[in-house]
């Protein structure tokens, strides 16, 4: 698209329904300064139809751009020393009213092309072409310490008298939506000055098109300028005689950072003064001495063979965290009906298996409603009822709902491999992995507590989990993603075939991670009582040795 064969401007678009955003050029081609957009031929991009204008626009160009006189820019309050300074000239009317603005670009300092703006429409046309030309008023300012660059002439003109007419002030040629290729364009120019502060419009698409350049110009230059509210330019400012104010503002311009990059010094008092955490120990001394409890915000994963005790090692946690907080706790148990799941929390109540239906009926009516009162009566408690429905969005709503809806702070999720199930994909290891990072952004975007059960994969050789085999991270069945986003990895370790009665019935708990404090190893045993199906701690002197107390770092 050549700029010097401008046609016609101001003129609506087709593809973004803007009204006036287009230029068109002499050979047919258009452009649109809203969305970007090119079109070969505009005619055609309209298709026939019938375009309707929101301002009459100028698409003769004068016999001579050059006319006008260096006067003061009455319309914007633009002193007659600034416009001079800029070689901006202007036209008046008979009334004395100024009517035209003269904007000169140059190449080098040979002027290339001159900008006409009709102060009363706002339309505009270009003599000359823009090809190799500065910014605007860039011949007028050497490399210094401070630069800053706005989005139009005017508020470059306004901003230069704004700082007292002592700083470098440019503009960009085309507006907002090519701020980007202007900057390219002039590139060594501009990283020529120590800081480089850009004070474009204060709408979405000036502030979008400033962090845009920023990310173009060295680290450590950019600064952004946040203009007050109710003001939406510079222009606007000094029309308003609010210099102060616009000092300020750009003295106090915020160096860029990328989103997601934060400078440390101006986070002194979040660091001072963070949120504690605060801990809820479980309810075995052995992992409190390595975890330092549970806390919200973590992800924790359980983790064991099939058959090694994750659900009964699940319920007491339930009953736990119901009892020992004040917090609502959430229940997922995709593998179970919701009664079956009350009966595993009741039953650690119970001190009775109370899912086993001839050890209910040891207990009268009376017996298990006041059991029953006692943890769900006071509504802390809710369940997911899938009724045999388990489609991975419809859980993931049930899940946000059970934290952001049910205030729970506290959800169990039983089991990973459910989910993947649900997500019916081919591919596993894709599948957890979309699953881990959907679990962990819920955690992050919450700030509730998620234990999660996970599956082992089958390992080689002769002895399986069920023999009570050292259980590694590598061991986690699918994907390294269930560890690498975990807070905290659990494993569950018995040998459900020993000959020994009761070291059949021992669990061990080693931690695998825990990134909260970093101490790995083997935590503590658990033994299960078949009479009662609780579990209580045994404390096992081997795991005292250095051996067994690892930290990870």
């Amino acid at each position: 698209m050549n700029d010097t064969t401008w046609d016609k401007l101001k003129q609506p678009c087709p593809l973004c329904n803007s009204s006036d955003a287009v230029g068109v050029n002499q050979d047919g081609s258009a452009k649109c300064f809203s969305c970007g957009e090119f079109m070969p031929n505009y005619e055609q991009a309209c298709n026939g139809k019938t375009m309707t204008q929101s301002q009459p626009t100028q698409t003769k160009q004068p016999d001579n751009v050059a006319e006008g006189n260096f006067i003061a820019l009455t319309d914007r309050k633009i002193s007659q020393a600034t416009a001079q300074k800029f070689g901006v000239k202007a036209v008046q009317d008979l009334k004395g009213q100024v009517i035209k603005h003269f904007y000169p670009y140059y190449n080098g300092h040979e002027l290339s092309a001159t900008k006409c703006r009709n102060s009363l429409t706002k339309d505009f046309f270009v003599s000359g072409s823009y090809n190799e030309t500065g910014l605007f008023g860039q011949q007028l300012f050497k490399s210094g310490k401070y630069v800053t660059i706005t989005e139009g002439e005017c508020d470059a003109m306004a901003a230069y008298e704004l700082l007292g007419s002592k700083w470098a002030v440019v503009s960009i040629i085309r507006g907002a939506s090519s701020a980007v290729k202007d900057i390219k364009e002039n590139l060594e120019y501009v990283e020529s000055f120590d800081n480089i502060v850009l004070c474009f419009d204060k709408d979405k698409q000036g502030q979008e098109a400033a962090k845009k350049v920023a990310t173009i110009l060295k680290p450590g230059k950019a600064k952004i300028v946040t203009l007050p509210n109710g003001y939406k330019d510079a222009n606007d400012m000094l029309m308003k005689g609010s210099y102060q104010q616009f000092t300020s503002a750009w003295w106090d311009a915020k160096l860029y950072t990328p989103s997601g990059i934060i400078r440390v010094s101006e986070k002194k008092k979040e660091f001072l003064n963070r949120e504690k955490k605060e801990s809820v120990p479980y309810p075995w001394q052995g992992l409190n001495e390595k975890l330092y409890g549970l806390r919200q915000g973590e992800l924790v994963t359980l983790t064991g063979g099939t058959g090694l005790g994750k659900s009964s090692i699940t319920r007491e946690l339930e009953h736990w965290l119901v009892k020992q907080t004040q917090d609502n706790v959430g229940i997922i148990a995709l593998e179970e009906d919701w009664r079956r799941t009350v009966d595993g929390v009741l039953s650690i109540e119970a001190n009775a298996r109370l899912y086993v239906d001839q050890e209910r009926e040891k207990f009268d009516e009376d017996t298990l409603i006041n059991m029953f009162d006692k943890i769900f009566s006071n509504d802390k408690v809710f369940i997911h009822a899938h009724f045999g429905t388990n489609e991975i969005d419809d859980i993931f709503a049930k899940l946000r709902y059970l934290i952001v809806g049910c205030d729970c702070k506290w959800v169990v999720v039983d089991h990973l491999h459910m989910l993947v199930s649900a997500l019916a994909e081919g591919d596993e290891r894709r599948a957890i992995d979309n699953i881990m990072t959907r679990l962990r952004s819920l955690v992050e975007e919450t700030g509730a507590g998620l234990i999660l059960v996970s599956h082992l994969r089958r390992v080689d050789g002769n002895k399986g989990h069920e023999n009570g085999i050292e259980v590694s991270l590598s061991h986690l069945r699918g994907s390294n993603s269930i560890g690498q986003l975990s807070d905290c990895v659990i494993a569950l370790e018995r040998n459900q075939q020993s000959d020994d009665p009761e070291e059949a019935r021992t669990t061990k708990l080693r931690v695998l991670k825990s990134r909260y404090t970093g101490d790995v190893g083997m935590a503590t045993s658990l033994i299960y009582d078949k009479e009662t199906g609780r579990l209580s701690e045994h404390f096992d002197t081997e795991f005292n040795s250095e051996e067994d107390s690892l930290t990870a770092f």
